[in-house]
């Protein structure tokens, strides 16, 4: 079966539900995100971008060390966006939404009550060795995609990277356990170019919505 009548299936498959995709820093979770929304006619959230902005506004400082935002945070600054008006009509895709053990209910919760069931979690599966030197590339060449480089203290300092990738060890990982558990992860390897990566999510995502060799 060709690209277009794969992404037509995973379309009708998905109807206004969320696909939430998770992975380490640097992995590509808003580069694959971001392409997948445009391609299904999706919207893209980000909580990291969310949490970020907020931070900017309101002058706070929670992630500037690389740890994850507090729960409260994150249920008063990201939950309400699923309710959003301007999303009703559309599916959502997910960057990350709900990364601490326990936030994962809280979310799945607020997107099936906004008619955004989630239907998949999405792990892009990346090592370590590999993300860190992604992130070595981005220092040198001083911009990341989508981002300005003085606006993510963790593209400035490995220290701050390092905590980041140890956030999502010990607080993420149980988050994606759930989601295993629940029958609804979606592991795709992610150390390929852009293209390579986007095709086999495609090709996992149409494998998951129809069941054929899962």
């Amino acid at each position: 079966m060709d690209m277009e009548e794969k992404i037509k299936t995973i379309k009708e498959w998905l109807g206004k539900g969320s696909i939430n995709i998770f992975g380490l820093p640097m992995s590509g979770k808003d580069t694959v995100g971001i392409r997948l929304a445009e391609t299904l006619g999706a919207r893209f959230l980000s909580s990291g971008m969310i949490i970020r902005a907020m931070e900017a506004e309101q002058n706070k400082h929670y992630t500037d060390s690389g740890e994850l935002a507090p729960t409260n945070v994150f249920s008063e600054w990201v939950l309400p966006y699923f309710a959003r008006e301007d999303l009703r009509e559309s599916p959502l895709i997910l960057s990350s939404v709900g990364r601490w053990d326990g936030e994962e209910n809280q979310v799945m919760d607020a997107a099936a009550d906004a008619g955004h069931a989630i239907k998949a979690a999405v792990l892009l599966n990346i090592s370590e060795a590999d993300v860190m030197v992604r992130w070595e590339a981005v220092r040198e060449a001083g911009t990341r995609e989508g981002d300005e480089l003085t606006k993510r203290e963790d593209d400035k300092r490995r220290d701050v990277f390092q905590k980041r990738i140890d956030e999502f060890n010990q607080k993420t990982i149980p988050v994606l356990q759930h989601y295993q558990s629940m029958n609804i992860l979606v592991p795709v390897q992610a150390d390929g170019t852009r293209d390579e990566v986007f095709n086999l999510l495609v090709d996992k995502l149409y494998a998951f919505a129809t069941r054929k060799n899962w």
